[in-house]
């Protein structure tokens, strides 16, 4: 039998885990597969970038995941690394809003942007009076018909349920925020559908949260087993390496750009700079741009489709500080900065606070947050 090729472009976690994922497959099947992996950096890993400096542990990219979507820890587990995640600590006040210019904790009990507890929701300064009896209504507001199953924006969903003030103060800057992107055109499914289940399933986004919460209790599951966010102790670029320490029966090409892509007789033609070689089959991993230049000369409909897909830069900027000299005292995981506040900046996580061992003893890691769909001018400052 003769052996088929398999090309991935991309070697970032999508590359990466895609890679591991048909290597186990190769491996119980015992198909006669082999599989290649090209990157045009030097290093696989992507946006993920785990740098250790004098004892702090910095993050170029993302600092955790979102445990409300499983893959990640079951990417983890699969990986043997479970034993190596952190949980956020325990902290009062985890979130903070910017508001006229002070800092004001998220009512307890938030989740995101739902209220989950009634006297801490309506003792926040954060909402108006009005905004308080709208987002209140939220209860008896008919659920969606979602029977054509169609998506719609996160603005277009929280203005549906909780209303106009609940998109500028909670949704703009926590969710959109999350994404650097614009809220009236971010799509619910593809970032938030647990909002979209809640409503599905209990026809409210606020007895939905505590029906949750009760049926948690009943059956004895702790609040702590996990965070929203978890983390690998020694940073998210450990779950890079031990995916490239797994990938044995991968060949990983570093330091190579793909720079044409074309169809042939039961397979492809991948051009390199340097040579070209054909494969059986081809999983692209990279960003939609260079997708849809690969494909555009036999795919145009596609390509056109890709290049719909838009992006916005961001930048963080990492502060290491001895504790003595900050005066606040960074209870919390940081402030989210709404866009009415006229700030340059998006967010600050105060991240020796949210995760331990991101800073050594007696110092603090504060992490800054630039640009986004709004401001990604400031992404190009020095």
């Amino acid at each position: 039998m003769n052996r088929k090729k398999v090309v991935i472009v991309g070697g970032g976690i999508t590359g990466l885990s895609c890679a591991y994922f048909l290597q186990e497959k190769i491996r119980k099947g015992g198909f006669p597969i082999d599989c290649s992996l090209i990157e045009s950096e030097k290093g696989v890993g992507g946006k993920i970038v785990t740098k250790r400096i004098d004892d702090f542990i910095i993050e170029g990219g993302p600092d955790s995941f979102i445990t409300q979507k499983p893959w990640g820890l079951d990417l983890c587990s699969r990986l043997g690394l479970t034993d190596r995640l952190i949980k956020t600590n325990r902290v009062e006040n985890a979130i903070y809003v910017l508001c006229n210019g002070k800092l004001v904790p998220l009512p307890a009990g938030f989740n995101l942007m739902v209220p989950g507890r009634f006297t801490p929701f309506l003792r926040t300064p954060l909402i108006s009076p009005f905004g308080k009896v709208r987002m209140g209504l939220e209860l008896i507001i008919p659920r969606k018909d979602y029977m054509g199953g169609e998506d719609e924006s996160i603005a277009s969903f929280v203005r549906r349920r909780l209303g106009e003030e609940a998109v500028r103060k909670f949704a703009e800057p926590i969710l959109a925020g999350i994404y650097g992107g614009d809220v009236e055109r971010l799509s619910l499914m593809a970032t938030f559908p647990q909002f979209s289940a809640l409503e599905r399933s209990f026809g409210s986004l606020i007895w939905g949260m505590l029906m949750q919460r009760w049926d948690a209790a009943q059956q004895g599951i702790r609040k702590g087993d996990w965070t929203l966010f978890v983390t690998l102790r020694e940073g998210l670029g450990s779950l890079i390496q031990s995916l490239q320490e797994r990938l044995k029966d991968v060949s990983i090409c570093a330091g190579k750009r793909v720079i044409g892509l074309s169809p042939r007789e039961n397979g492809y033609e991948v051009r390199l700079e340097s040579e070209v070689f054909s494969s059986d089959a081809v999983v692209i991993t990279t960003n939609a741009g260079v997708a849809s230049d690969l494909i555009r000369g036999w795919a145009p409909s596609l390509a056109g489709f890709l290049d719909q897909i838009e992006y916005v830069s961001t930048a963080t900027v990492s502060l290491g500080f001895r504790k003595e000299d900050v005066v606040h005292p960074l209870r919390g995981f940081g402030f989210v900065v709404p866009r009415r506040e006229n700030r340059k900046i998006l967010a600050v996580t105060w991240t020796s606070t949210k995760f331990s061992e991101r800073a050594p003893a007696g110092h603090v890691l504060i992490r800054v947050f630039l640009g986004g769909v709004h401001q990604e001018q400031w992404v190009e400052q020095e």
